[in-house]
């Protein structure tokens, strides 16, 4: 049995009639996470006052092997240039635009497995995880990631992650899971060199993240950048929606991508 924030994919338990469904995006064997999360996370999080029942509890990262995620900040989310205009051939810009525009609209953080529509299935635009926003910007461009992620496994599975123990692809959840999607980008030649300056970042950049451990994020690079620096602004969903946030060293890079 594999376990993960979003989505499990697990086969019965040999002598055990529990079952899971799929709500796991990594995989972490469960009763290892279990005896983890009883015996260092939940007392944390008591003690922080912040494990709860209400919608204002802070959920996992969409893409982690167990764990929660960091606290989002809940600092106003800076708006960008009122009036600005996009040339249509910026498609670094139109995709930030794309992602900006889905800040105080999802709102949700919702790592459930769901059944959708193939091509342009998507969950319900209010809720989501961190990969829907790549997404869903991404179709706003008229490149839909859920056709070309499962078009590309089925014709390459073998080089395609097995963190989840599926025997062939899913159009319902491989475009929602981070490692496909840089498997996926890294395959198409969008992945940049190691770059180390904030001011090689340029709008509509995807990044990938390492979090803590085996703990993976990705957002977007937004249009403008924080007050008196040069790092731009990163939109994300961690965990209470979308949002645009400084926040591109806050973790570790694993990946930079431009389409």
């Amino acid at each position: 049995m594999r376990w993960s924030p979003l989505y499990i994919n697990s086969p019965r338990l040999k002598n055990e009639k529990l079952r899971f469904r799929r709500l796991t995006i990594h995989g972490i064997n469960a009763r290892i996470w279990l005896v983890k999360f009883i015996r260092v996370v939940i007392p944390i999080l008591i003690a922080a006052g912040i494990l709860g029942c209400g919608a204002d509890a802070p959920a996992p990262s969409p893409t982690a092997r167990g764990g929660v995620a960091p606290t989002p900040s809940t600092a106003p989310t800076p708006r960008a240039t009122p009036g600005r205009t996009i040339s249509p051939a910026d498609i670094g810009s139109r995709l930030a635009a794309a992602a900006e525009d889905q800040v105080g609209v999802t709102t949700i953080y919702d790592p459930q497995y769901a059944k959708l529509a193939y091509p342009n299935g998507d969950v319900a635009i209010e809720r989501g995880v961190c990969t829907d926003v790549i997404v869903r910007a991404f179709r706003a461009i008229g490149v839909d990631l859920q056709v070309r992620v499962n078009e590309d496994m089925r014709k390459n599975f073998s080089v395609y992650p097995k963190d989840w123990g599926l025997t062939a692809p899913d159009p319902n959840i491989d475009h929602r899971r981070v490692q496909n999607l840089t498997t996926y980008f890294e395959r198409m030649g969008k992945r940049l060199k190691a770059i180390d300056a904030d001011e090689d970042f340029r709008p509509g950049d995807i990044v990938a993240w390492r979090l803590s451990g085996w703990m993976q994020h990705i957002g977007i690079v937004a249009l403008d950048r924080a007050p008196g620096t040069n790092r731009y602004y990163m939109i994300h969903n961690i965990g209470a929606g979308t949002r645009k946030e400084d926040m591109l060293r806050s973790y570790t890079i694993l990946g930079h991508y431009r389409w």
